[in-house]
């Protein structure tokens, strides 16, 4: 796999968008076999995820990104890890260790006031408008498809809308990975803007991503789609 890391000289910089060079390095069962520095080729909406897809990174490792970044990065399949801060050479030795943890966004500013971060679009994270997002974590695609109880894992993610009552289904791309598919998972739902979750079981790190995009998390057990919306509905009333 090729994981990029946001450089600012010998130490990881505080935000992707903004670092100015990027260390590329490929690993191979467990063992760096080539590192290479590059420079940050500069920024235009939605242009950085893309740049680094196409020279086959599959992690991007920084202190800071937006939500809305982060939803870009999964669309490419891309998985981010933030919160990062140290030597990019302690960095790299923790990652393959399997050591590395998600942790708090280390950009400057709060999302979605005063400018927005880069790749990002301001957004209200407190409140959410009549007629928001809805997304359903379910085993098959229809209204009356059983719930998964589980959102990372999740086969399919179906996405309402509550005025025009349509419903969108997405098959999980995360579903079968080894590690990720909840911080993958919530990243994905970032970037399709949605506002209200319904699943079942939330981890720590894909609550902490769900939370950081302004996403409401509301846990339910059984039920059908339709069932758990109907239910839903009558309660925001």
């Amino acid at each position: 796999m090729k994981i990029a890391i946001s450089t600012e000289e010998t130490v990881v910089s505080a935000h992707f968008g903004r670092c100015p060079t990027y260390t590329l390095v490929d690993i191979e069962d467990g063992i760096v076999v080539n590192r290479e520095t590059i420079p940050n080729p500069g920024h235009e909406p939605g242009f950085l995820p893309k740049y680094l897809a196409d020279k086959g990174v599959d992690c991007i490792i920084a202190g800071g990104m937006g939500p809305r970044a982060q939803g870009l990065f999964a669309t490419h399949n891309i998985e981010t890890i933030i919160g990062v801060q140290g030597p990019v050479d302690e960095v790299i030795e923790k990652f393959l260790q399997q050591e590395l943890e998600t942790g708090e966004d280390l950009c400057g500013h709060k999302h979605g006031e005063g400018q927005p971060c880069q790749d990002e679009h301001p957004h209200a994270a407190d409140s959410i408008p009549p007629g928001a997002k809805i997304c359903i974590t379910a085993k098959d695609k229809t209204w009356e498809a059983e719930v998964d109880p589980r959102f990372g894992r999740a086969a399919y993610f179906l996405l309402l809308d509550p005025i025009k009552m349509q419903l969108e289904a997405v098959k999980n791309p995360y579903q079968d990975i080894s590690q990720g598919a909840g911080i993958q998972s919530a990243q994905l739902l970032a970037g399709k803007g949605v506002q209200i979750l319904l699943t079942g079981q939330v981890g720590p790190n894909a609550d902490q991503t769900l939370r950081s995009a302004g996403i409401q998390t509301i846990s339910v057990v059984s039920g059908t789609v339709r069932d758990v919306f109907q239910n839903f509905a009558k309660e925001v009333k």
